[in-house]
């Protein structure tokens, strides 16, 4: 394809060249800002750089490049730049296709803009699409360059190739290789938006509905997210680390006391911690690895520690000292040192990275650092939630869809004819009540009541019950589950009548499992309600392990995913929203 690429610093002949198309494809190029020119990544970091150049695109083969902050003269004026991009990117009547939206949106949001749909993510839309007969793309194989690879058959410097360990604010823009590089990035965004759109309309148009109207203005959110970060007490944080390092070193004493020299390390998972334990102590191997070897995780230990309460009672006490030592080790590193590792030194906070399409069933992953998982405060002595605290004058609100999946499944239940789940919540019952009166065969105003024998263990049970259930929750499973997350012993038989009686009292439970089950056999996929599909290439294998997998994941994927969906819904709605409020 000839391109026709134009660097542009005139106003005028930029508004020329996006006239009243209908999709704008446009890209950034970044630097770092003076304090920071020496830091790796600080060109990612909109506290810490500025946009230089953006590229747009409206015809495939064609775009222009807008230098705003070169180091030379050579650029548009900013302030009517920056008003004609505020324009465009608010535009509820113009599609802003981007490659990796999410980084455009942060350094958008810096500048006061909050993107408005239609937004169309072509990073998104590769990893909605097949990259195989039964797999999709990974985020490791949606990166521009190597979509313009694979797709578009064109091999592109990288940026250190292009920049000779400069910066891009010191190319100059009207060099043609600048140009080329800035506006292939909207051209090609541009191309593969076309690519894929035809792709799902041809295979599966779900699946473009789903990119359209929820992963794209999702990722614009996320890059909101990541721009806000979560605000970290430091003062409390160095206090709290001092505190676990002293618990540790007390620990660590304790259990020299029982075991001697032998190096239990920073988590007591070391060789020699294991060959102690099974070697020198004789202890029996209760669980084993993926590699089939002597198993030294948390709940190994817990094993081991029940079976020393009934055979070798003077060791009971080291395993109980270990699992304290691995809690105490755990909060530091992840919580205390792992997210001091990850400050921004301007802001104060951390920014995590938010992926949305990093799981098969379309739920949230968050990294460096993972701040979607924080310890519950019935399991974290340090309060490590108590870290993330708004500054002066502000507040934090915590907003969440109260118990979406089990709503979500009763939805499902009702489509197999089982309307008593559903009932439950229009009639705003308690639901977890209703399964304790249904496992246990009392009247649902006892199970109700706080005061009630047994209440707090039978309500532990029904919740374990209830989250289990739509996952293909078997007794043993059941009875691992209330033994090693509630502490609560029951037979195997006590679980399997339990499971019984709720199949019971929700007569689609019965029903609804074969349904999906029979259906993922004969299709080999799943789809959530809004048509996200899973494919399950192991449904039908003669190794029951993997079938026995694939129907888990076939049942697990309406659920969570439906629930991922409704809330990438309401993503969407908040997003459009913001311009609206402070």
């Amino acid at each position: 394809m000839d391109k026709n690429y134009k660097c542009v610093t005139d106003i005028g002949e930029l508004r020329c060249y996006i006239g009243d198309a209908k999709t704008v494809a446009f890209d950034y190029e970044t630097a770092p800002d003076e304090g920071f020119r020496d830091e790796t990544k600080a060109s990612l970091d909109p506290f810490r750089s500025h946009i230089v150049e953006c590229s747009y695109s409206v015809e495939e083969g064609t775009a222009v490049s807008v230098p705003v902050k070169h180091l030379t003269d050579q650029n548009m004026d900013y302030h009517e730049w920056l008003a004609f991009h505020r324009k465009l990117l608010t535009d509820r009547n113009r599609i802003k296709v981007c490659h990796n939206i999410a980084f455009e949106s942060a350094f958008s949001y810096h500048l006061g803009i909050v993107i408005q749909a239609p937004v169309y993510d072509t990073m998104c839309a590769a990893q909605m699409t097949q990259n195989g007969e039964y797999a999709f793309r990974k985020l490791s194989e949606s990166g521009l360059k190597t979509l313009s690879a694979s797709l578009l058959g064109t091999l592109r410097k990288t940026f250190s190739e292009m920049t000779d360990g400069m910066h891009f604010d010191g190319l100059d823009p009207q060099d043609a290789a600048t140009i080329e590089y800035a506006c292939e990035d909207s051209d090609q965004a541009l191309q593969l938006y076309r690519i894929f759109n035809t792709w799902f309309d041809k295979y599966l148009p779900k699946h473009r509905c789903i990119v359209e109207n929820l992963e794209s203005p999702t990722a614009v959110y996320l890059g909101i997210m990541k721009h806000n970060g979560a605000p970290l007490d430091l003062q409390l944080m160095e206090k709290k680390k001092a505190e676990a390092e002293g618990e540790m070193e007390k620990l660590r004493q304790q259990i020299a006391f029982m075991i001697g020299d032998v190096n239990i390390g920073a988590n007591c998972s070391t060789k020699a911690f294991r060959d102690y334990l099974y070697g020198t102590l004789g202890l029996p191997v209760l669980k084993t690895t993926l590699s089939n070897k002597e198993a030294a995780d948390d709940q190994a230990m817990q094993m081991l520690k029940e079976w020393c309460d009934e055979n070798r009672p003077e060791l009971s006490d080291l395993f109980t000292m270990v699992q304290e030592y691995r809690k105490w080790g755990k909060i530091k590193s992840t919580y205390i040192d792992g997210h001091l590792k990850f400050l921004n030194p301007v802001t104060g906070c951390i920014h995590p990275d938010f992926f949305a399409l990093s799981t098969d069933t379309g739920r949230f992953n968050c990294q460096h650092p993972n701040a979607q998982n924080m310890p519950r405060k019935t399991n974290d002595p340090i309060g490590v939630r108590n870290f993330i605290r708004a500054p002066k004058g502000h507040l934090i609100i915590s907003l969440d869809f109260s118990q979406i999946e089990l709503r979500v499944g009763s939805f499902y239940l009702s489509q197999a004819g089982d309307d008593t789940m559903k009932d439950v919540y229009l009639k705003n019952l308690d639901l977890h009540a209703k399964t304790t009166s249904f496992i246990f065969g009392v009247p649902y105003e006892q199970a109700h009541d706080k005061n009630s024998l047994g209440y707090k263990e039978h309500r532990t049970i029904a919740k374990n019950v209830n989250f289990g259930v739509f996952y293909g929750l078997f007794p043993r499973g059941l009875q691992k589950t209330l033994r090693f997350k509630a502490g609560i012993e029951r037979s195997f038989e006590e679980c399997s009548d339990m499971i019984e009686n709720l199949k019971t009292g929700y007569p689609g439970l019965s029903v609804w499992p074969e349904e999906v089950k029979e259906d993922a056999s004969r299709r080999m996929y799943m789809e959530t309600w809004l048509g996200r599909r899973r494919y399950l290439p192991n449904i039908n294998s003669s190794d029951w392990g993997q079938k026995s997998f694939s129907e888990r994941c076939a049942m697990n994927t309406p659920i969570q995913g439906t629930a991922a969906d409704i809330l990438k819904l309401a993503v969407a709605r908040i997003l459009a929203g913001l311009p609206e409020r402070p």
